[in-house]
């Protein structure tokens, strides 16, 4: 069975907008190379990834053109061929077709689609957006939270999840941090309902 794995960038008070649309690309944030090494190295042990459509269309937009960019370092090139040659899922009720790999879901049963995916998937299956992880999450299918945490307090902004307020008991499985003061968790979520039982 596979896991679903929230991914993000978070403020130190769980923001991970302080713009609407800024989409991980705040200035708030302390991505350097030694982290985007990092994000490469994870990205490339995905079994697969899950996005919606605002986080698939920011990545769609950037990433398959930042591969063959020789302005860019090396080791954003390095995920733009990660990102653009990974199996996808886009979830989405309003696109009907995706490239770079990808497979596009939606309609009202995208979550029984997602926990049929999660059943037949051997490994880690990113998950990207607050509002799917959210969706995720109350459907007990959310198993872990991967988050590089900066060193801000942004005071507003879109939360972790989006219209989420229960309690969610966690157990650290790893922690890590990196120059500039960024720090990673990553968390089993307690409730995550087994294979078969959705």
């Amino acid at each position: 069975m596979g896991r679903f794995v929230y991914w993000m960038n978070v403020s130190l008070d769980l923001r991970i907008e302080q713009v609407p649309g800024d989409n991980g690309a705040g200035e708030w944030l302390r991505i350097d190379e030694e982290l985007h090494r990092e994000f490469n190295a994870r990205a490339r042990a995905l079994a697969l990834m899950v996005q919606g459509r605002v986080v698939y269309e920011t990545m769609e937009e950037y990433w398959p053109r930042a591969r063959e960019d020789a302005s860019l370092p090396d080791v954003m090139r390095e995920y733009g061929e990660i990102w653009t040659t990974a199996p996808k899922v886009l979830v989405s009720r309003t696109r009907h077709a995706a490239g770079h790999n990808t497979r596009v879901i939606g309609g009202d049963d995208a979550i029984e689609q997602l926990a049929a995916l999660r059943a037949e998937t051997d490994g880690a299956i990113g998950v990207g957006g607050a509002t799917l992880a959210t969706q995720l999450l109350r459907a007990g299918l959310l198993d872990e939270l991967l988050l590089f945490t900066h060193p801000t307090i942004l005071g507003f902004g879109r939360p972790l999840f989006d219209d989420y307020d229960l309690p969610i008991d966690l157990d650290l499985l790893e922690q890590g941090s990196f120059e500039h003061g960024v720090t990673m968790h990553r968390y089993s979520v307690r409730d995550a309902k087994e294979a078969g039982s959705c």
